[in-house]
């Protein structure tokens, strides 16, 4: 089946624009973070010294961030991943956006409810306390969250041709990556409350411009809805050479959410730790928007070096060993001062900008009817791999301040924790198929 190029220029179109909105309410919470845990947390905070509540706070951030949304997503990346190869790539684009649309909406007016008043049933199924409803809403936009990026790469890696696909996706990606600019624009000129609303807001005035996308044609002529063993998760682990092939998938990425998910979120923390305190100490709002100024280039160039190169593999490898060196310069060059600092998390942002590449590559690698799920759940596995890189900081914190360095504990338990993530990361690749220009006309065996 062929697609008209206004068809195809749509779908690339809602997808990029998908995403935006996706990455836009995904780093919602790290840029008001502590904002609005100051405020929620208000009782708890008080007459703690500023060490003490900078601490509380990074822990119910790992909370909330690192652990609820992101194993939302994981949760959300394997339903939506599933319905993507059963129902269709539409499908899981409007149903997706429509819960953590929904769930943003009703993160913007958490409260403490009064037990004596007409919702104290609340406190009866636990969600009484506004941070009980943050806790709940995070892992519920999480799961929404998950469903947005692999269908819309799906989609669009279907209908585009062989050889241009790479560039189509590079431009969802970055678009985008954009995002995040965005939402940091927002959240300084908005409290954190408006700026969850406008959030929400925006993932709901996108269902009526998604109206005119087709579905994927491929999908309807290979698969179709409800066709038997499309979607089936478990067959991604049998025979071992495709469960080896999905592991690898995931693997390749986690450098970049480890990055994101704790050297730049957590900037205050790992600022102070490497010297930079006082006027000196890095902001997290801040530190994201560098970040993703870099990646919104580093998404940009590695998606046109796959194309130049011929080769996803190469591409993926060559960004693998930037974010080496660009987490060498962040523990280095970083602690020299604070613009030295936001310039090491730029150039981390565009070493670790090959996740545009790494989506496409995800597609790429399977069948028609596993693509959704893999293409769905292998964003969200990396995004859930937070969680582990959260908790393995803490430990490696303690083994370091066990070992009589406290004072810098902090960023050497970082440090310890890239090394791991670049470990596992880099050998990866050789465990991916080249997939540059290949026909995605193809089930699994």
């Amino acid at each position: 089946m062929r697609t008209g190029r206004n068809a195809i220029g749509l779908a690339v179109l809602v997808a990029a624009l998908g995403y935006f909105v996706d990455i836009f309410d995904l780093l919602l919470f790290a840029l008001v973070r502590k904002e609005s845990l100051q405020e929620v947390l208000a009782a708890e905070l008080a007459g703690l010294s500023p060490d003490a509540a900078d601490a509380l706070l990074k822990n119910w951030g790992l909370w909330l961030d690192n652990t609820l949304q992101t194993t939302g997503l994981l949760l959300g990346g394997l339903v939506w991943g599933v319905l993507a190869d059963r129902k269709g790539r539409l499908a899981v684009l409007f149903g997706s956006i429509l819960v953590y649309s929904v769930a943003n909406l009703f993160n913007a007016v958490i409260r403490d409810i009064d037990p004596a008043g007409g919702f104290g049933w609340m406190h009866a199924i636990g969600v009484g306390r506004a941070i009980d409803q943050y806790e709940v809403l995070r892992f519920v936009a999480g799961f929404g969250l998950a469903g947005e990026l692999g269908a819309g790469i799906t989609l669009v890696s279907e209908i585009v041709s062989d050889r241009r696909r790479g560039y189509a996706t590079t431009i969802v990606a970055f678009v985008g990556i954009i995002g995040a600019i965005a939402a940091f624009v927002v959240t300084t000129q908005c409290t954190w409350r408006v700026s969850f609303a406008i959030g929400g807001c925006l993932g709901l005035g996108l269902l009526f411009l998604r109206m005119g996308v087709a579905e994927s044609g491929l999908f309807e002529e290979m698969t179709g809805a409800g066709s038997r063993g499309a979607g089936a998760f478990w067959r991604l682990f049998s025979p071992p050479r495709r469960l080896l092939r999905y592991a690898c998938t995931v693997l390749v990425a986690v450098p970049i959410w480890f990055s994101v998910g704790v050297l730049v979120k957590y900037a205050d923390v790992l600022g102070t730790s490497i010297g930079l305190q006082g006027a000196e100490k890095p902001s997290p709002k801040n530190a994201i928007f560098w970040c993703y100024v870099g990646l919104a280039a580093g998404d940009l160039l590695s998606g046109l070096c796959s194309q130049w190169m011929q080769s996803r593999k190469r591409a993926i490898l060559l960004f693998q060993l930037l974010t080496a060196v660009a987490i060498v310069v962040y523990f280095t060059l970083g602690a020299i001062s604070l613009p030295m600092f936001y310039a090491a998390v730029c150039f981390l942002g565009v070493a670790t900008g090959y996740w545009a590449v790494f989506a496409t590559t995800a597609a790429e690698q399977f069948g028609t009817d596993l693509r959704g799920t893999v293409a769905t759940t292998a964003p969200n596995l990396v995004r859930w791999s937070t969680a582990g890189w959260g908790m393995l900081w803490i430990w490696f914190e303690g083994m370091f301040e066990a070992g009589g360095f406290e004072s810098r504990a902090v960023w050497m338990a970082a440090a310890a924790t890239a090394a791991v993530a670049l470990f596992i990361a880099i050998p990866a690749v050789l465990g991916l198929r080249e997939t540059y220009g290949t026909s995605l006309k193809f089930k699994e065996e």
